[in-house]
């Protein structure tokens, strides 16, 4: 697919057919997601991939019951990782080498400016692994479409949950979304029906100042 068709063919899917995905598919998806930005290149993120029947049943119970969670070939835990230092080193080694950074000075200026952001308050460090991980986040799910692979993104979780079912250190990682990946039912509502309405592009950029959108259906007066 071309950029345009991956864009506007992309839906968000619940209804998955009973067919699991390759190794090699999953692994052109992941590679091509993580061609993602981040703040600083340090990439944030981490996957866990669920396609056995007790891990996938495990998440399930973590996001409210949701079914499409075991019902795709993969559902994946998005992580964001919340030290802002896990591999600053090798990333502005190859800022360095590349070019990217003039000098050693330079290098040291920027590790320098991650460990001060590593010194944040733990809320402000959540709030910057979300940023960057939600750029992945969405990155997979049109890599996953050029691919012919359809996903759902979950935003409704037990974030608590889903640490203790899978063991992963809540002050190190946030679980930042929930996404689920299959080839599409040939039935799949989501297929069949007109696009959900899209705000006009007039409605929502704004040049140069910011004016609030009046919502055009607005409520009706108190009598």
């Amino acid at each position: 697919m071309d950029f345009e068709e991956v864009v506007t063919t992309r839906r968000s899917i619940h209804e998955y057919a009973d067919e699991p995905l390759a190794d090699e598919t999953l692994e052109t998806i992941f590679e091509n997601a993580v061609e993602a930005p981040s703040s600083y290149n340090l990439q944030p993120w981490e996957f866990v991939v669920l396609r056995e029947d007790e891990t996938q049943q495990a998440l399930r119970e973590a996001a409210y019951d949701q079914e499409h969670v075991t019902g795709a070939a993969a559902s994946v835990v998005i992580l964001g990782n919340k030290d802002p230092e896990a591999h600053a080193d090798r990333i502005a080694d190859d800022m360095l080498e590349k070019g990217y950074l003039p000098n050693e000075d330079a290098r040291d200026g920027v590790l320098e400016s991650i460990a001060g952001m590593a010194d944040l308050p733990e809320e402000e460090r959540r709030v910057w692994t979300v940023r960057s991980t939600s750029l992945v986040a969405m990155s997979l799910m049109y890599a996953a479409w050029d691919q012919g692979v359809a996903s759902c993104p979950i935003g409704g979780f037990d974030s608590e949950a889903v640490l203790d079912a899978f063991d992963i250190d809540g002050e190190q990682y946030e679980p930042v979304m929930l996404l689920t990946m299959g080839i599409p039912a040939d039935d799949a509502a989501e297929m069949q029906a007109e696009r959900k309405l899209r705000r006009p592009v007039d409605e929502v950029v704004h040049y140069e100042e910011f004016e609030p959108t009046q919502s055009a259906d607005p409520a009706p007066a108190d009598d």
